[in-house]
């Protein structure tokens, strides 16, 4: 019989960047981590935030797959095993007014969640910086800063529509967090608790997957209730122009995650089968 005790919003004085290392310690059995949080730790945590590579769920997912052998192989090396991934709603672009041309991004003073952020937003003229979300908040107060890259999913649409009420569906990428738990501990089940566990976290990635689109409508909903306007239609033109800029990000993350990295891209380009980027 397994106890479960649950632990959120970093109650025990963990976040995500410091999650990977308390259950490869031991210091939690089970954690679920932000994955783009953890890409200092390897470059393979940062393939689901690249712009534009996956921005349905369909893609997403297959990129998951595709990736999974190499998500299990690094965090093998830090004592914890892979259970099951979650996907987050796409991002887009919250801000005073709806952003809708590279000249809008032009010096754009916006908060990014990772390199990936810092390379296409740079290269597109912004001036992104890479923070936390809780570091943030008192920027958008302060008037530092001027936008977020974020889906706004759950608590954090209802902190940023306090400063910023207008989102932008540009479908930046769609990334994700992931539950893993600590080898020692897994191996230390016996062979019906593993497959009971396996069964639950299969049965929940499936769910999560399945409920990610809801999971936007919903949103929305709740977004346009507290006064967010949501601008869907976004011109295909600035789409493009923000991909090409994106793709500094996915040059400088191919040469940073080597072959592995590049043939996790080809296998997913191929998979997919429209022959895009």
């Amino acid at each position: 019989r397994i106890v479960v005790t649950h632990s959120f919003d970093a109650s025990l004085g963990y976040r995500s960047k410091d999650l990977l290392q308390a259950v490869a310690r031991g210091s939690v059995a089970v954690g679920d981590m932000y994955i783009g949080a953890l890409g200092d730790v390897h470059p393979v945590f940062l393939l689901p935030s690249l712009p534009f590579l996956a921005v349905t769920s369909e893609q997403a997912k297959l990129l998951t797959e595709v990736a999974r052998p190499e998500y299990e192989r690094v965090l093998a090396r830090y004592n914890q095993k892979l259970l099951y991934p979650s996907p987050w709603p796409p991002a887009g672009l919250w801000a005073k007014k709806p952003v809708t041309s590279m000249e809008a991004v032009r010096g754009l003073r916006i908060r990014v969640p990772d390199a990936n952020g810092v390379a296409t937003f740079r290269a597109a003229g912004a001036q992104p910086a890479q923070i936390s979300f809780a570091d943030a908040l008192p920027r958008l107060k302060s008037g530092e800063i001027d936008a977020v890259l974020s889906s706004g999913d759950g608590g954090a649409g209802q902190r940023l529509w306090e400063y910023l009420n207008q989102f932008t569906a540009i479908n930046y990428s769609m990334t994700m967090s992931m539950v893993t738990m600590n080898l020692d501990a897994w191996k230390g089940l016996s062979p019906e608790l593993q497959k009971a566990v396996l069964d639950a976290a299969q049965a929940t990635s499936e769910r999560q997957w399945k409920e990610i689109q809801n999971r936007v409508a919903v949103n929305y909903d709740r977004m346009r209730a507290n006064g967010v306007g949501i601008t869907t239609e976004v011109p295909p033109a600035f789409l493009e122009a923000l991909a090409k800029a994106g793709q500094v990000a996915i040059d400088e993350w191919v040469a940073r995650a080597g072959p592995s990295g590049q043939e996790i891209l080809d296998t997913y380009r191929k998979r997919r089968g429209d022959g895009g980027r």
